[in-house]
């Protein structure tokens, strides 16, 4: 999210004293990148958005526990797509069965569960897994699942993968500058925060495709440094430490002989 000061963006609505926009962004991932976005001011939730698209069947929803709504839930299930998130502490369920669980793997319970506060059960009245692991940091983390399957390892894999969207964000802020705004219509800031977009997707899929380990902030750099360089794009970015070769001197630009009289 991005915050903006109120007097210079007053359709920004958030609070009193100050505005936000929004980037509901939902990452793939295939090459980690985003496959849909939503730009809005900082009134809408991230839940309200994500609720309104639509999943593929057989795709795998990974979030935080700010998406916790078992109604949505029951909705996914019924579709047919697959999520992982954090169940929220104040939960009420009852453990119906147990797997066994991997040993050596920070593995502490793989558990069957329903829901148990007949509000809830009524929302969601499917059975869910619950995977219990301890972090090497001795914290121990849940995780809530409809995807009976895989190995209880996978599934707290995934749910690590999540970080993958802020890293994201992190890039997204520090190489392509959108903290501040060129303009404060809605259209100059929706305009400048797609530009970014689009200039971010353009340096990943150039990292992607190169031959060389680029990280994207040097990446970032060295393209923004090379703009008024005439080399080929491809040749640069598989080997950027070595000189190019000589450009040939075309006729218009070759230095004439001066024919003396005598």
């Amino acid at each position: 999210m991005v915050t903006l000061a109120l007097k210079a963006f007053p359709w920004a609505t958030w609070s009193r004293q100050k505005g936000a926009v929004k980037l509901h962004l939902t990452l793939n991932h295939a090459g980690y990148l985003p496959e849909a976005l939503v730009i809005t001011t900082g009134n809408y939730s991230e839940l309200t958005i994500a609720r309104r698209r639509q999943y593929e069947r057989g795709t795998i929803l990974v979030m935080d526990k700010g998406f916790l709504h078992f109604r949505w839930f029951d909705q996914l299930e019924r579709s047919g797509v697959l999520f992982v998130t954090r169940i929220k502490d104040d939960t009420r369920y009852e453990v119906v069965g147990h797997r066994e669980v991997t040993p050596g793997k920070n593995l502490i319970s793989d558990d069957l569960i329903r829901l148990k506060s007949p509000q809830s059960r009524k929302r969601y009245p499917h059975t869910l897994r619950l995977v219990t692991i301890e972090t090497e940091a001795g914290e121990r983390l849940q995780f809530l699942t409809n995807h009976q399957t895989l190995a209880a390892s996978t599934i707290a894999d995934i749910y690590k993968d999540r970080w993958q969207i802020e890293v994201f964000f992190k890039l997204l802020k520090q190489n392509l500058r959108i903290k501040s705004f060129i303009g404060g219509s809605a259209n100059a800031v929706w305009t400048q925060i797609w530009t970014a977009m689009i200039a971010m997707l353009l340096i990943r899929f150039l990292q992607l495709k190169s031959k060389a380990p680029w990280s994207f902030s040097n990446l970032a750099y060295f393209l923004r440094m090379n703009l008024l360089v005439y080399r080929d794009l491809w040749d640069w970015l598989n080997d950027p430490f070595t000189a190019p070769p000589p450009l040939p001197a075309s006729p218009a630009t070759q230095q004439l002989d001066f024919l003396w009289a005598n």
